[in-house]
C-alpha cells in the first residue's frame, strides 16, 4: 500500500481551508490551516493565512505569531528574498516594485510592508515610514522588530510620547533588554524627567556595578536634574571604571564648576600617551584636560588640548557649510515689509510662545532660566518642533541657495498659516507640564526661520541673545558638541557663522521692525535687573523679582549651561576670553568688521 502524498494532503488542507475562509467560518479555517502547516511548516502563505484567520476571529494574540513566523520565511524566499538585495544594492526602484507587486497580491504580508518602511527611510518620507510600521502592527501587534523600528524612528524624530508608548511596551515584553531600558531613560531626561531617567539606570547599576557608560549617563542626568554631588560620584565611577573612555572625563568636565585634581590630570596625561586610545575617546579626554589647564591658568596648555580636540572631531564629522550668507540674501529679497503686512492676520493667534534663540553659548540659558522663574513663563527646552516645520516647508538644508524655501511661503494661502501654527501649537503642548500662560522654546539656530514664526504665530515673542563675538566663538570652541554644531571645530568657520548671523538679524529687523527684543549678554550680567525688566515689558509682563533668583529654579536643564545657570550670576566671567587672544586671529580675520560692529 503506497503512503500518502504529503504534497496532495498540504494541497488539500488549503483547500480546505480556503472554502471555510469563503464561508466565514474561522475555527474550522484555522484547524485546516494548522494542519496544511504541520505538513509544510516552511510554507509563509499559509502562516500568513492563519495569522489573517485567527485576526478575523477576534483573536490577535494568536494572529501575531503566525504574522511573524509568516514574514521570517518570506524574506529567505523570492520576491522579497531578491527585494532586500536589491536594497543592499541601493537599486530602490526596483525593490520598491516588486514590494508593491507582493502587496498586490498579499496584502497583509507584514515583511512587505516593512520593506516599503525601509524604503520609506531611505527616501526621507519619515511619515510614510511611521504609517507602514503602524500598519503592520495592526496586523501583527506582536511583531518586535516592527514595533522597536517605530519605537527608534519616534526617538530619532524625537518624537517622545509616541517613543514612549512603545518602548513601554517592549520593556513590558522584555524588562531586562538594557537598550530598551537606556533608551526609555533617554526619553523620560528629554521629556523633563530626570529623577525617572536616574531611577532606570540606579536599578540597572544595582543588577550591575561595572558598566560605565550607564555610570555616565546617570551622571548626565543627575546634572540636568540639579544633582551636581550625585553627578559628580556617577562620572567618577566611570572613569574609575575605565579611564580610557573618554565620556566620563568630559562629563566632569562639562560641569564647568568642577575642578580636577592633579591625580586626575596625570591619569587624562596617560591615557591620550597610549597609541590605542580610541579616536573618540582622545578626543573628549583632549576637550576635558583642555578644561582642566584652563582652570589653572595654563591658557596655552588648554587652548592646544581644545584645538587638538577639535582637530579630531573635524576629522571624524567634517563640517559641510551651510550657506547661511546665500540664505541671508534670500531672506532679505523675499522677506519684505510689504509682504508681512499682506498676511499680518494670517497666522494663529495664539500669543503663548516666547523664542529665545541666538548662538550656542551666547547666554540664551540663562535667559531662559530667568524668564521660567517667572510665574507666568514655562521653561521646557530646545524642541525640535520649528525645525521640523521649516524642513517641511524646504527649508534648513546644506544648500540654502537652491532650496524651496522661503518661496514656498509665497504659494501658502492666509489659512495655511494658521493651521502650521496650530500644529506647532500642538506639538510643543506634548512637551509643557504646567499650565502657566506662556512658554519658551529656546533653540539657538531658529534665528534664520524668525520670518517663519511671525506668519505662522504673529503673537509670538521672540528675543535675541547676543554675545560679544570673540567671547562666544570661544565657548563654542572649547565645547565638545557631541551632535551637530560641526562649524564650531574651526575658528574661521565659528567667525564666519557668527558673521552671518548678525547680518541674518539685520534683516529681520528690517523688515519688522520691534519684533525682535535683544539682549546683550555682558549687559545682563552687568545689570541683571535692568536687562530683565526690560525682557518682560517686550514680553507684556509685570516684574517679579523671582526672576532675579533665577539659580534656586529646580527645574531640569539640559544644556552645557545646566549647572553654571544653578549659580549667581559671576560678571567676570564675560571677559574671561581675553586670555586665550593670543591664538584668536583666524576667528577675528573671518568675523570681519562685525568683530566691532556686532551689538543690536
Amino acid at each position: 500500500m503506497s503512503s500518502p502524498d504529503p504534497n496532495r494532503a498540504f494541497a488539500d488542507a488549503i483547500a480546505t481551508a480556503q472554502r471555510h475562509v469563503d464561508a466565514a467560518q474561522w475555527a474550522p479555517a484555522i484547524a485546516a490551516l494548522e494542519e496544511a502547516l504541520a505538513l509544510r511548516p516552511d510554507a509563509s502563505g499559509a502562516w500568513r493565512a492563519l495569522g489573517d484567520a485567527h485576526n478575523a476571529a477576534g483573536d490577535p494574540e494568536r494572529a501575531s505569531p503566525a504574522h511573524v513566523e509568516a514574514a521570517r520565511l518570506a524574506l529567505l524566499q523570492p520576491p522579497l528574498a531578491d527585494a532586500v538585495a536589491a536594497i543592499e544594492g541601493d537599486r530602490l526602484a526596483s525593490a520598491e516594485a516588486m514590494v508593491r507587486a507582493r502587496l498586490k497580491s498579499a496584502p497583509t504580508d507584514i515583511a512587505a510592508i516593512m520593506l516599503l518602511a525601509v524604503l520609506a527611510q531611505r527616501a526621507g518620507k519619515i511619515g510614510d515610514a511611521i504609517r507602514f510600521l503602524r500598519r503592520a502592527l495592526e496586523i501583527a501587534p506582536g511583531a518586535r522588530l516592527a514595533r522597536e523600528t517605530l519605537a527608534r524612528l519616534f526617538y530619532q524624530e524625537r518624537l517622545l510620547p509616541e517613543a514612549a508608548a512603545e518602548f513601554d511596551w517592549l520593556l513590558a515584553d522584555d524588562p531586562a533588554h538594557p537598550g530598551y531600558r537606556t533608551t526609555r531613560a533617554a526619553i523620560m531626561d528629554q521629556a523633563g524627567d530626570p529623577a525617572g531617567a536616574a531611577a532606570i539606570y540606579r536599578a540597572m547599576l544595582r543588577e550591575d556595578a561595572g558598566q560605565p557608560g550607564v555610570w555616565v549617563t546617570l551622571g548626565d542626568v543627575s546634572n540636568t536634574g540639579g544633582d551636581l554631588a550625585g553627578a559628580v560620584a556617577a562620572y567618577r565611577r566611570s572613569v574609575a571604571l575605565a579611564p580610557n573612555q573618554g565620556d566620563g572625563w568630559w562629563g566632569l568636565a562639562n560641569l564647568k564648576s568642577f575642578r580636577f585634581d592633579e591625580a586626575e590630570i596625570a591619569t587624562m596625561r596617560a591615557q591620550l600617551a597610549r597609541p590605542d586610545l580610541a579616536a573618540i575617546d582622545r578626543l573628549r579626554i583632549d576637550f576635558a584636560l583642555g578644561k582642566a589647564l584652563e582652570d589653572r591658568a595654563d591658557y596655552a596648555g588648554a587652548f592646544a588640548h581644545y584645538a587638538a580636540g577639535n582637530a579630531a572631531k573635524a576629522a571624524i564629522d567634517p563640517h559641510v557649510p551651510t550657506d547661511l550668507a546665500a540664505l541671508t540674501a534670500r531672506c532679505q529679497a523675499f522677506f519684505t515689509p510689504a509682504f508681512f503686512a499682506a498676511r499680518a492676520d494670517a497666522g494663529d493667534p495664539a500669543p503663548d510662545p516666547i523664542f529665545v534663540l541666538g548662538l550656542p553659548r551666547s547666554g540664551s540659558t540663562l535667559v531662559e532660566q530667568m524668564l521660567a522663574s517667572h510665574p507666568a513663563i514655562e521653561g521646557t527646552m530646545e524642541l525640535p518642533e520649528l525645525p521640523r516645520i521649516a524642513r517641511a516647508l524646504g527649508g534648513l538644508g546644506p544648500d540654502p541657495a537652491s532650496a524651496a524655501y522661503p518661496d514656498s511661503l509665497g504659494q501658502l494661502a492666509p489659512a495655511q498659516f494658521a493651521a502650521i501654527g496650530a500644529r506647532y501649537l500642538e506639538r510643543a503642548a506634548r512637551w509643557r507640564r504646567t499650565d502657566r500662560p506662556f512658554f519658551i522654546d529656546k533653540f539657538p539656530l531658529n534665528f534664520v526661520s524668525i520670518g517663519l514664526i511671525r506668519l505662522i504665530l504673529p503673537r509670538a515673542r521672540i528675543i535675541d541673545v547676543r554675545r560679544h563675538p570673540i567671547g562666544c566663538g570661544l565657548s563654542i570652541f572649547k565645547q565638545y558638541w557631541p551632535n551637530g554644531a560641526s562649524f564650531s571645530s574651526d575658528l574661521r568657520h565659528i567667525g564666519g557663522f557668527y558673521a552671518d548671523y548678525v547680518r541674518m538679524m539685520a534683516v529681520w529687523d528690517a523688515a519688522l521692525p520691534g519684533a525682535v527684543h535683544h539682549v546683550v549678554y555682558e549687559d545682563l550680567v552687568a545689570d541683571p535687573e535692568a536687562a530683565v525688566r526690560g525682557m518682560l515689558d517686550h514680553l507684556g509682563l509685570a516684574f517679579d523679582p523671582a526672576c532675579l533668583a533665577f539659580h534656586a529654579n529646580p527645574r531640569a536643564v539640559r544644556t552645557p549651561s545646566a549647572e553654571q545657570v544653578r549659580r549667581p550670576i559671576d560678571a567676570a566671567a564675560a571677559e574671561h576670553w581675553r586670555h586665550f587672544e593670543p591664538w584668536l586671529a583666524p576667528m577675528v580675520e573671518a568675523l570681519g568688521d562685525v568683530a566691532t560692529h556686532w551689538r543690536p
